[in-house]
């Protein structure tokens, strides 16, 4: 692989079909050359023989496992210009019955995995006095609703570190970006109900029980965004010299901010609407 003048972009959760593997790719049409990472090489099947990218298999919730990979990138390439931390799982389910070590395991995921990678990539940055920390929270953080509070609670826990990280790492020459999908077409509603069947049967809730079932699959409407179309926004707002700190795309993503100004009693009307509560 020939690295000279490109920029290496290293990218957690890039199975097919989800976002991560669409900014692999849209990174690649860019002229990076990309390090694309999940927890099974199979899941990545379809990017094995493109010179473009280098696959490697890794587990944000082992520390082995990164320091493997970080390691093994600095070895080939000498460098980490970008990291894109996509990684993620949903967690379906009411507060008051989910069992906590689901809530746990999205915890471990979403933000520890999250910061576990971006440890392992900041020495090496901070020495170049170079690098971009593209972090991929979400616009539910601006208006949580009912039946995903656990995955919104781990974005909100994102959004606070990422406005935390681009703070204290500036003076190394690192650049953070909020990276805040809407809507976006992906196989997150497909993980996100296999996660849901493997809950308990509700107690309190059963009576929203196909309500609950359902918000696996709200930001997959006929109208969400294409990932593709998503990743091509994304990669142009990171590549820039001067990337912005915040960057939102997809269906929802407007409605969402003006939601997230509005008095709390109307916002919680429409969301009731909305969930039929």
């Amino acid at each position: 692989m020939e690295s000279h003048g490109r920029e290496i972009v290293l990218i957690t959760g890039c199975s097919h079909g989800g976002i991560g593997y669409a900014l692999a790719q849209e990174f690649a049409v860019n002229n990076c050359l990309v390090v694309a990472t999940s927890r099974s090489l199979n899941s990545m099947r379809e990017l094995e023989h493109d010179h473009r990218f280098y696959l490697q298999e890794l587990d944000v919730l082992s520390d082995e496992s990164v320091q493997h990979v970080m390691s093994n990138v600095l070895e080939k390439f000498g460098k980490v210009d970008i990291l894109v931390n996509n990684a993620g799982i949903q967690c379906v389910a009411p507060l008051a019955e989910v069992p906590l070590s689901a809530m746990q395991n999205t915890f471990d995921t979403n933000v520890y995995g999250t910061m576990r990678v971006i440890q392992a990539a900041i020495p090496h940055m901070a020495s170049r006095k170079k690098g971009k920390i593209v972090n991929v929270g979400s616009v539910t953080v601006l208006a949580p609703s009912p039946w995903s509070g656990v995955y919104t609670a781990t974005k909100a826990a994102l959004h606070a570190l990422t406005d935390t990280l681009r703070l204290e790492l500036k003076p190394l020459g690192i650049d953070v970006i909020n990276v805040v999908p809407g809507a976006i077409k992906s196989n997150i509603g497909n993980s996100a109900a296999a996660g849901y069947n493997k809950m308990p049967e509700w107690k309190l809730y059963k009576p929203y029980e196909a309500a609950i079932k359902d918000r696996a699959y709200f930001s997959q409407g006929v109208r969400s965004t294409p990932t593709e179309e998503f990743a091509k926004n994304t990669v142009a707002a990171v590549l820039k010299k001067n990337p912005p700190a915040w960057f939102s795309s997809g269906h929802f993503s407007t409605p969402m901010a003006i939601m997230y100004h509005m008095p709390l009693l109307v916002r919680d009307f429409i969301i009731r609407k909305v969930f039929k509560l």
